[in-house]
């Protein structure tokens, strides 16, 4: 047969499996512009090696792709970047790809932004077992060979991260989507038009706001209590000149779904500059996540521009 056509055969495989190997890359590294980075380069790996001697492709490229994001994990450039406390992950737009599986309630939750930021307190053999086996369902013999450790070492890298993970998360179980909607647009009326009590009224007792400052800032901004979240969301959402020349225009304000998680974007022209996740719980805001730092916006800028969005929540900003 030819060359070509072997090389052909064998990068149409690799192809067929790319948004599987994004979707765990991503899930292990919370940033898609990361995860594009570890699947380009097993796919390097995958055409220096010699494909006839690999009997499982998918098992094979599953297992460098893991190692790779390992390596990064490990990293020192990576705990520089998170013990800044300047790091959220990046937020995906619904029906991206790279979200993966989201068939079972622990493959949606296992891609949350509240999951991935959890996520990050796990060592990292803890965090790719958790993944490997909460949102691809492998086996504990597969995993073991995947990472190269015993079977019993993958039950208790699984059990502790599932402890950590567990004691830290609010379980609030799928969310129905109408109902998210309606809170979410119930809590930018209020914000923008300045009603402190209708917005504290929609927050639970122990909520938490997050943002990451536009990029700004050093280390994460971290807001509680109701009262304070409910004065960070009125200043935040309130419309002014200052604002408009700050992001280029005046933006719209658009209903959406990052990771799951009921959302809102601000996009001027075509270019999203903001989003903000909403956490639900109990039929109220639990968390709210801003972010604004161009650099983890990049790929919902592009997926927002491949959709025809709904009218913005807000006719004049």
């Amino acid at each position: 047969m030819d060359s070509s056509v072997v090389d052909r055969f064998d990068v149409d495989r690799f192809e067929a499996g790319r948004n599987r190997l994004a979707s765990l890359a991503y899930r292990l590294l919370g940033s898609a512009a990361d995860a594009e980075d570890a699947v380009q380069d097993a796919f390097l790996h995958w055409q220096a090696a010699d494909r006839s001697r690999i009997r499982v492709p998918e098992a094979w490229l599953t297992k460098v792709v893991t190692n790779l994001c390992l390596d990064r994990l490990r990293s020192a450039q990576h705990r520089r970047e998170r013990t800044a406390g300047a790091w959220l992950p990046e937020p995906l737009l619904d029906g991206d790809p790279m979200l993966g599986p989201a068939d079972t309630f622990e493959q949606r939750e296992s891609v949350t932004l509240a999951v991935l930021t959890l996520m990050e307190r796990l060592a990292p053999l803890e965090r790719a077992v958790y993944v490997l086996r909460e949102a691809f369902a492998y086996g504990h013999a597969e995993i073991a060979g995947i990472l190269d450790i015993s079977e019993s070492a993958s039950q208790q890298h699984l059990h502790r991260a599932r402890n950590r993970v567990d004691a830290a998360r609010r379980r609030g179980g799928d969310v129905d989507p109408a109902a998210a909607r309606r809170i979410v647009e119930e809590f930018l009326a209020a914000a923008s038009t300045g009603r402190t009590e209708r917005l504290v009224a929609l927050l639970t007792d122990d909520v938490t706001a997050i943002s990451d400052g536009a990029g700004l800032t050093a280390k994460l901004l971290h807001f509680d209590t109701p009262q304070r979240v409910a004065a960070v969301a009125r200043a935040g959402f309130r419309p002014s000149e200052g604002k408009r020349r700050l992001v280029g225009g005046t933006p719209a304000i658009h209903y959406a779904v990052l990771n799951g998680t009921p959302a809102i974007l601000s996009v001027v022209g075509d270019r999203v500059v903001g989003s903000v996740t909403f956490d639900i719980a109990g039929g109220k805001v639990a968390t709210v996540r801003g972010i604004a730092n161009p650099a983890r916006l990049g790929r919902v800028t592009e997926a927002w521009r491949r959709r025809e969005p709904d009218a913005s929540l807000i006719a004049e900003w």
